[in-house]
């Protein structure tokens, strides 16, 4: 892949009838995607508002991730949890107005601890998604020392 700006991410939609359909991209998974129940639509399937949270959360951790490489910062394990917040707002229709993320970070040693929550408020700044929303994004993360355990880079 070249560095070289911009790069272009290509997907296509077809409705399959009711509110669902599938959304593909050349050499992904095809994913079937519906309104969601709150708006006559259906259980169990991915919707757009669960896509964008997703989006958000996937950007903190593949950035975290970079950052850790780079920054040779070992850990055991990261998980996160989002939660998106859909507001009718007056005037401007419904939007996702805030988004938590609730990272959490396990470390081998405590030594890194500080290191580590440099590098998850690093990742929360360098996100290139939550950059590009109105939506306003907050990080609560937690980090966990697990003193011990072989840590990869």
């Amino acid at each position: 892949m070249t560095n070289q700006l911009p790069h272009f991410y290509h997907t296509e939609i077809e409705w399959t009838g009711e509110r669902k359909g599938y959304v593909r991209a050349l050499g992904l998974p095809t994913l079937t995607v519906a309104t969601p129940p709150e708006f006559q639509g259906h259980e169990g399937l991915w919707t757009p508002e669960h896509f964008f949270v997703a989006a958000v959360n996937a950007c903190l951790m593949t950035t975290f991730l970079a950052i850790a490489e780079l920054s040779k910062l070992r850990f055991i394990a990261f998980r996160s949890q989002a939660q998106g917040k859909l507001e009718k707002l007056d005037g401007q229709g419904f939007q996702i107005t805030e988004i938590l993320l609730r990272p959490h970070l396990i470390i081998a040693e405590e030594r890194d601890r500080d290191r580590a929550e440099r590098i998850l408020e690093k990742a929360e700044r360098h996100c290139l998604i939550s950059n590009s929303i109105k939506a306003t994004v907050r990080v609560e993360p937690e980090i966990c020392v697990t003193e011990g355990v072989q840590a990869s880079v």
